[in-house]
């Protein structure tokens, strides 16, 4: 019997790719809005995130939200990212 496939989704803060239950998600939604999905089901484009500041700070510097969701990510939006960071890690 073949093992089930764990899938796999790349941090957009250190390029590892990890399973899909280690990472958050960061999600568009299609009003717009910029948020932590904890679920993995928003409806929305979505990158991820290994639950870290590191990773965070490291996809702030190269800009990698910004190319993830093809927009600009204002520094209020990576400041909500932290806040809710801190309070659920």
């Amino acid at each position: 019997m073949k093992a089930k496939k764990v899938p796999l989704r790349q941090c957009i803060g250190c390029m590892e790719g990890k399973p899909k239950k280690e990472l958050i998600r960061i999600v568009r939604t299609p009003d717009g809005e910029i948020k932590i999905d904890r679920t993995g089901k928003a409806a929305g484009r979505g990158a991820y995130l290994c639950d870290c500041m590191e990773c965070l700070n490291k996809a702030q510097k190269k800009k990698a939200l910004n190319r993830a969701f093809q927009q600009d990510i204002g520094d209020e939006i990576y400041g909500k990212l932290y806040e809710e960071l801190k309070n659920n890690g």
